[in-house]
């Protein structure tokens, strides 16, 4: 115990355990004593050789006792153990002895070898024996660096010792075949890995004298692979059919003569020579606990049919085959095929009762485990499957079966009359204590007579024969027709009966992890002479090979004797081979090379030990205090002790029984030793006691899987598929809770081996595993109870079930006459619930072993109290399953079968709970029924169904006059329902919602683990999730809603699929589409969908959305109502990209109307004005792809007024159209170059016009003043700038909350921003890509408000000025919003198309005119804002002013104003806006002042070929202020007549810089910086202070000009023209930026000389 533990009860104990006994082995009356000198030490494991012992202490201490030849002399005998004190301070886990040499494994996985080495067997080289522990080094060579392989477990033998790695993989040192390594040099005295078993998981090891025993988990079923026709090694056919007068003789004698397998992969291809010499036929299909006689063909890979899972066997080596599988896949050749399965079939015949009399103990079929049932003609099955399978076989054979058959010597009918004893046969196995019929009894003795007479024996009642002869070879032959059936076949007649439930649960990953496998092969190797490998010859095999009989019988632990093996399996039972000459085996003289069951009187077998020439077994005793049994040599005469008076079997050793509780026994060559604990509080008894029923129980689970279920999963007619399923649903529940079981029972056996700390106890530990396996099952068996399926059983079942009485009444243990079956079924399958209150009463038993205070206690008494719960938990739902079963006997049949279903159960109804519905008629019939899912309102013929998930129940406040009323709302009803007394009220109000809330909580209404029972809470929750199917609801009709509800109606989050396929999924509001959600409608002819995206307010889009439609527009903006209103972008046309028609504007109604812009692509004309019911009217302005530009006025799609049209060479046409581009009634034409005509013209613009009117010849005086007129009028014909956009802007006041702009209260304003944001976050949350970290910052910081409190100052201005960057930086900010819309219009207005030079001054109209609006918008949110062009003053004085330019002294700014911050919508929004707007705008700038442009830049290129002196020269500029010097790449040189482009170089990068800035203050900013950077140089020329005048600095400032190469000088002077905040015109960079202008005009008009 651990040394917390010291203070427990149990600790006292401590002392009473790990008792070590001794006695000499050979002899059946012993006197046990105990071992000297280890005073209180608990010993925990020991090992013995042929003379000496050793023990392991809790401590990891080793002690020797015995003869130890290596270290004293071979006479002298230790007594009392000695410590190896060499192991001190190593901590040892495991101890392992060989014949003369020991093993021991630390802590940390190594290895400590020591004894006698003559054969290398403690990995020393060159030393015949090592006196002290040594240390064994084990290292992968597969890996690099060499890595040191961690030791789980060791196993000595006489000359070899095997250690089992912490990978799963077997290690081997010595000499020998028995080492399972490729080599012939021995001895091996570095270890190696058994390369044979690499990947395989190794789950025990044991050594005896000359051969190695591995326990291997069985593969996954997955891995199959085909089965080789030949043998790997010398390649001959594996099996040989040869024609033999009437018989086909199939045999697979193939012996190879190399007598080993060497193969990596297929170790069964080779030798396996199956002796002939056993009893009992081995029937695949119902196969035999002791089937040593697999059908041929398994020798070779194929184990007939036994599963792993539902479908496909498992056989050793990594070869799987699927035989007839579930699944219907034949992996084999036809002759394979049809050869296995028939043989497994005729083995059936004999195979329950065959064994029988040698085996006192009644034993199973575990073969069952492992069988998909679907094979036809299990034991007591009709023989239907049989006849058709060999009728088909006929027909498909017919020519082959003339010639095989002498003139039908064998007749079909004598095969199926063969078929036809079998399936007569009784299913019992219960031996000697339940005989079948006499007959059969006889024949059976006989065979047993025959066997031990001659070695021979026929298998079945046909011609099936095998001969043994020394090579071991067999020969099977079959009637010929049958050995052909094909694959296809066999899958037919599978197919039919459609029995395929697995009754071996699939690998329950879990489970297998956490508990030991019972799914397990036996392989071996090593030398064979005495049959001790249990493959049926006396061969020896150099390398691991699977045991192929030991398949399927679930063996956990090996034991290897000298020479001979016992194999213990997990249903008690001891399987043994090999050497029998003392009588070890413990049966009687049957064959001895392949395992038999060993015949043992307990109750069953937990512990097995082998010596040299003698077994020990320890079994259950009666009051499960362990008994243990010798077997072996025998002195005494006192043997006759069980009913067959045998010589030599199994005898209890009755002194060991005295000495206590027997935990652990090992057996070697003088000596037996027993480790025995005392029932100190009743510790031990109470743990024995639990791995003893839990074996039991075992037993007896296994027993009704295979006698019962397997049976009658077998049976035809089973009624409905439905109840097939829920039987096999059934069937494999069952399967899984008893393979647990079994695991469970093993790991106890082994829990009994080691420490026995209560809290590592598998119940405790995995305790969910437990109660799930039971909550499942009892889930199933109940359902199957429900759907009346025991009665549906009976009346199939009734032939099968009679003849097994006596079987069933034992198993279920009922013994009262005239049981009914369906209530001894009840009783079988009902039976394993009891076992939960046995788990609750051990714990509780064991938990009074300690103080109360005890962590332990505490565990043992909760985990008690659990299985108790779920105990109480499970026999409700029985009892309810009963009385929903009784419920449907006594209900009108028409409904039943609509309404029945598994897991629906009955809680109450109204036909006895007085319950009736307000306002029925006089004679109307309501009934009501409460169902776990449902309630059900039943009348004369009709009911309906109403779903609890969907259903809220209130109860009716008594004062308006509702007396007892329950009102019930569902979410397309609500009723009441009135009850006749108030208990009756109380009584359904907590029915109905207990029921509503199980139903909400879903199946897994599993009581919560330690919880105290089940508590339901009163009150069901008002807001829940569940599924609905609209039955009435006339827009929801057939529709199927699965989402968040409220009091009824459909509330939060949810997907409703109406029946004609459209779909919504998104946010309702009680009951509507409300909020963010997505809707798809089917359009059929185009085979298409419409899809809308977006927000939906009362059932109806509203809001904004992107809607798709079917024919590929595309509409992105508001809707109301269901109609596009508000301002929306529509594309038409195939490909989004370059679609041909594009509107973005506001809409009405589902009609464009308001302010819009059409581009036609197709036509190349982009239309700008007013819209009214789809169609153009009003003011508008129309521009061509050719240049053409239309203003005026418009009506009905048609230009129709007074109108202004330009053409690119400035014609233009005043007055008045009639149609698109057609002139018609009075108006002025002016040429290009002032020539003017005023009169009537008629026709279309560009093919010829009718005028009837006056031509003028204006002076020149009059054309400069005329000239410009007609431009000067461009837009008046225009929509004004305000008028555009009204819908985008109402939105964002709309968003704000104001009706009208302006109008609202801010704080509600400021509130909607809040929830804009934090909805627009969350929605972006689901999907986080969207949202850069950047961005994410933004939204985070524009949580806070910018505060307004007290005098508006400048640090205010800035943080306002900070807020709107940031808002206007993100799209889900109402601001930002709106940018993002107005650069999106802009854009879509000038760019393409609008990019003509005449929408220059309408573009800029409609910047300012934006301007103007967000202003508004700002100064509504910061109401202390000042209005446009007030003054913020400046809080700090100025540090001393800046040098001015144009006065020497400082500027103390006498002459200008209050000095201060002008507040302008220019400069607090253009920094925003512009660089959005920048390159549409840009653009129509450059266009506009292209001729201008391209004089200026001409007269740019040539005056910059002129040096830096000459140009300077050239305009004048003062010598005084010619740079003496220039740095040149840092360094300084003077200036000569040759440089160029180094004078006033600061100045002329920094003017460059104009090209990169956006706004007009940031231009300006750099004009005044390039003023700064002239006089800069000037000053360190002439180094003294000056005083600029105009006239001087101007020529410096042209040269500037000219350096700088602005391309589009002209461009940026405009913009900053039009742009630049009003009251800068005056101030300081006005004049600096008049300074500019100037130099752009002088450029152009700069004559050269």
């Amino acid at each position: 115990m651990d040394s917390q533990e010291r203070s427990s009860e149990e600790a006292e104990g401590a002392k009473e355990r790990g008792l070590v006994y001794v006695w000499k082995a050979g002899s059946c009356s012993v006197t046990p004593e105990r071992l000297p000198g280890l005073s209180g030490k608990t010993v925990l494991q020991a090992a013995l050789g042929i003379h000496h012992g050793l023990l392991l202490t809790e401590g990891g201490e080793v002690y020797s006792f015995g003869k130890l030849s290596w270290r004293s002399r071979p006479e002298e005998c230790v007594n009392s153990p000695v410590l190896e004190s060499a192991l001190l301070g190593h901590r040892i886990i495991t101890v392992a002895a060989g014949s003369f040499h020991n093993g021991a494994v630390t802590e940390s996985g190594v290895v400590y070898m020591w004894g006698d080495n003559s054969a290398g067997q403690c990995a020393a080289a060159n030393q015949p024996r090592v006196p002290e522990p040594q240390l064994v080094s084990i290292c992968d060579s597969e890996t690099s660096p060499l890595l040191s392989v961690r030791i789980l477990q060791l196993a000595c033998g006489e000359e070899h010792t095997l250690a089992l790695s912490l990978s799963r993989e077997i290690w081997a040192w010595g000499s020998g075949c028995q080492l399972g390594l490729i080599t012939t040099t021995f001895p091996v005295t570095k270890p190696q890995k058994v390369e044979h078993l690499a990947g395989r998981v190794v789950l025990q090891i044991a050594c005896g004298a000359y051969h190695s025993l591995a326990l291997v988990q069985c593969l996954p079923v997955q891995e199959m692979k085909p089965i080789p026709e030949r043998c790997n090694h010398c390649s001959q056919p594996l099996i040989t059919m040869t024609d033999k007068e009437d018989h086909v003789i199939i045999s697979d004698s193939h012996c190879c003569p190399l007598g080993v397998a060497l193969s990596d992969n297929q170790p069964e291809d080779h030798v396996f020579c199956p002796s002939s010499d056993t009893p009992g036929g081995k029937s695949v299909t119902a196969g035999q606990s002791e089937d040593c006689q697999k059908p041929l063909v398994e020798q070779h890979g194929l184990v007939g049919l036994e599963s792993d899972g539902p479908s496909g066997l498992s056989s050793s080596g990594g070869q799987e085959d699927s035989g007839i599988s579930s699944s219907g896949n034949t992996l084999f050749s036809d002759k394979k095929a049809g050869k296995e399965y028939l043989i497994g079939l005729s083995d059936n015949s004999l195979n329950e009762s065959l064994n029988k009399n040698i085996c006192t103990e009644p034993e199973q079929p575990s073969q069952e485990e492992q069988l998909s049932a679907c094979i036809p003609g299990p034991p007591g099955s009709s023989t239907s499957t049989l006849n058709s399978l060999v009728a088909s076989c006929a027909s498909a054979v017919g020519v082959r079966v003339a010639a095989t058959y002498e003139a039908g010597a064998l007749s079909l009918k004598k095969v199926m009359n063969f078929y036809g004893t079998s399936s007569s046969e009784p299913g019992s196995q219960s031996g000697s204590r339940s005989p079948g019929p006499e007959a059969l009894k006889d024949s059976r003795e006989e065979q047993v007579r025959l066997e031990s007479m001659q070695g021979k024996k026929s298998s079945s009642l046909v011609d099936i024969r095998e001969e043994e002869s020394e090579g071991g070879s067999r020969r099977l032959s079959l009637p010929g027709l049958l050995s052909q059936v094909s694959p296809r076949l066999l899958r037919k007649v599978g197919r039919a009966k459609m029995r395929t439930v697995a009754l071996t649960p699939t690998y329950s990953g879990e489970a297998d992890a956490l508990l030991p496998s019972l799914r397990t092969e036996v392989w071996s190797w090593g030398k064979g002479k005495e049959g001790q490998l249990g493959h049926g010859d006396v061969l020896p095999r150099l390398q691991p090979l699977c045991v192929k009989s030991l398949d399927g019988k679930e063996v956990i632990h090996l034991s290897a004797g000298g020479h001979h093996s016992l194999a213990l399996t997990a249903k008690s039972q001891v399987y043994s081979w090999g050497s029998n000459i003392s009588g070890q085996l413990g049966h009687l003289n049957s064959p001895t090379t392949v395992p038999r069951l060993a015949k043992v009187c307990g109750d069953g077998i937990w512990t097995t030990a082998a010596g040299l020439d003698y077994s020990l077994f320890l079994a259950d005793e009666k009051d499960f205090q362990p008994g243990l049994y010798y077997s072996g040599q025998e002195t005494s005469s006192e043997n006759n002790l069980n009913e067959n008076s045998c010589t030599k079997s199994p005898v209890l050793l009755v002194a060991c029984s005295k000495i206590g509780y027997i935990s652990n026994v090992i057996a070697g060559g003088d000596n037996c030793l027993a480790l025995v604990d005392k029932n100190v509080m009743g510790y031990i008894a109470s743990l024995h006691e639990l791995a003893a029923t839990e074996r039991r129980f075992y037993f007896k689970l296994s027993e009704i899987k295979s006698q019962v279920l397997r049976p009658l999963l077998g049976l035809d007619n089973l009624g409905n598929a439905n109840a097939i399923q829920l039987l096999q649903e059934m069937a494999s529940r069952f399967s899984k809770l008893c393979y647990l079981i079994g695991q469970h029972g093993a790991s106890l056996s082994s829990f009994l081996h080691g420490v026995k700390e209560a809290r590592s106890l598998a119940i405790l530990k995995h305790s969910s595993l437990f109660l799930d396996s039971y909550t499942e099952y009892c889930t199933s068996v109940t359902n199957f109870l429900v759907m009346g399926g025991f009665m549906l059983l009976a009346k199939p079942a009734i032939d099968f079930l009679s003849k097994n009485q006596e079987l069933l009444q034992k198993l279920s243990e009922k013994n009262e006459e005239n049981l009914q079956l369906v209530e001894v079924l009840n009783a079988l399958f009902f039976m394993p619930f009891g076992r939960l209150h046995n788990y609750a009463r051990t714990l509780l038993k064991l938990a009074t072993c300690f103080e109360v205070a005890s962590p332990e206690y505490q565990k043992l008494q909760d985990s008690s109290s659990c299985y108790e719960n779920l105990a109480v938990h499970l026999s409700r739902k029985m009892k309810e399953a009963e009385y929903t079963l009784g419920f449907w006997k006594t209900f009108p049949g028409k409904m039943t079968d609509s309404l029945r279903k598994p897991e629906r159960r009955l809680i109450c109804e109204s036909s006895n709970r007085a319950l009736s519905l307000q306002h029925a008629g006089r004679f109307s019939v309501n009934w009501f029924i409460l169902f776990n899912d449902a309630l059900v309102h039943a009348q004369f013929s009709t009911h309906h169904i109403f779903p609890l998930s969907t259903l809220w129940v209130e109860a009716l406040s008594e004062e308006a006059g509702n007396v007892n009323g329950l009102k019930i709302t569902t979410p397309e009803e609500q009723f009441v329902l009135v009850s006749s007394t108030p208990q009756e009220k109380t009584k359904w109000l907590r029915a109905i919602s207990q029921a509503v809330d199980q139903a909400l909580r879903g199946t897994s209404d599993m009581i919560l683990y330690g919880a105290g029972g089940n508590v339901p809470r009163q009150e069901p929750p008002i807001s829940r999730s569940a599924k609905y199917t609209f039955y009435k609801d006339p827009r929801f009709k057939d529709a199927v809603y699965d989402g968040r509800w409220l009091s009824g109606k459909p509330h939060g989050r949810g997907i409703l699929k109406w029946a004609d396929g459209r779909m919504y999924s998104g946010t309702f509001r009680t009951g509507l589409e409300d909020g963010y959600g997505e809707y798809r409608v089917p359009n059929k002819a185009l085979n298409k969908e419409d899809h809308y995206v977006g927000y939906w307010k009362e059932g109806k889009m509203c809001g904004h959305g992107v809607y798709s439609y079917a024919t590929g527009e595309v509409y992105e903006g508001c809707f109301q109502d269901n109609m596009r209103h508000g301002h929306g972008l529509l594309r038409s046309g195939k490909l989004t990209s370059s679609s041909p028609s594009m509107f973005i504007g506001q809409w009405i109604m589902d009609k464009k109307s308001g302010y819009g812009v059409f581009d036609d692509i197709t036509r190349g004309e982009k239309y700008m004005g007013m819209w009214q019911d789809d169609l153009c009217q009003g003011n508008g302005v129309v521009v061509t792809q050719f240049g053409l530009y239309y203003e005026g006025a418009f009506s009905t799609n048609k230009m129709m007024g007074t109108g202004i049209l330009l053409s690119e060479d400035d014609t233009v046409y005043e007055g008045e159209f009639s149609d698109n581009w057609t002139l018609s009634g009075k108006g002025t034409l002016t040429l290009p170059n002032g020539d003017y005509i005023e009169g009537l013209f008629s026709g279309e613009w560009g093919s010829g016009i009718k005028i009837t009117g006056t031509y003028f010849k204006p002076s020149l005086y009059e054309n400069e003043k005329d000239k410009p007129k007609a431009l000067r009028k461009l837009g008046i014909l225009a929509v004004s700038p305000d008028e555009k956009w009204k819908a985008v802007f109402e939105e964002c006041w709309n968003q704000l909350g104001c009706e009208s702009p302006g109008q609202g209260d801010r704080w509600k304003a400021w509130d909607n921003i809040a929830v804009a944001l934090t909805t627009n976050r969350r929605q972006h949350k689901d999907s986080p890509e969207l949202l850069s970290r950047s961005h994410t910052q933004t939204l985070e910081s524009l949580e806070f408000i910018p505060q307004h409190i007290g005098a508006f100052t400048l640090e205010k201005y800035e943080n306002i000025k900070k807020y709107l960057i940031k808002a206007c930086d993100t799209p889900l900010h109402p601001l930002g919003k709106l940018v993002e819309t107005l650069v999106a219009v802009y854009r879509m207005t000038y760019v393409g198309v609008g990019a003509n030079r005449r929408l220059l001054q309408e573009a800029v109209r409609e910047i300012k005119s934006y301007l103007k609006r967000i202003f508004q918008l700002v100064r509504f949110l910061f109401p202390d804002l000042p209005e446009e062009g007030s003054t913020i003053p400046f809080l700090t004085t100025e540090p001393k002013g800046r040098r001015s330019f144009c006065s020497g002294k400082s500027d103390s700014r006498s002459e200008s104003p209050e000095p201060g911050y002008v507040v302008t919508s220019f400069g607090l929004l253009l920094p925003v806006l512009l660089p959005r707007l920048y390159p549409p705008l840009f653009m129509l700038y450059a266009l506009d002042n292209e001729r201008e442009e391209d004089i200026y830049w001409e007269c740019v290129l040539r005056l910059n070929k002129q040096t830096d002196m000459a140009l300077l020269s050239f305009l004048g500029v003062q010598a005084k202020f010619w740079p003496g010097t220039v740095s040149i790449l840092g360094e300084s040189r003077k200036v000569s007549s040759n440089t160029k482009d180094a004078c006033f170089a600061s100045a002329v990068e920094c003017l460059q810089q104009i090209s990169t800035t956006f706004t007009p203050a940031d231009k300006l900013k750099v004009i005044q910086q390039t003023f700064e950077e002239i006089s800069q140089s000037v000053l360190e020329t002439l180094q003294e202070d000056f005083l600029w005048s105009m006239d001087d600095l101007f020529p410096v400032f042209l040269y500037v000009v000219l350096r700088a190469r602005i391309r589009n000088l002209g461009s940026e002077v405009h913009l900053i023209e039009d742009l630049m905040d009003p009251y800068l015109q005056h101030g300081e960079q006005g004049i600096m930026f008049t300074t500019l202008k100037a130099c752009y005009y002088q450029i152009q008009h700069e004559k050269l000389t």
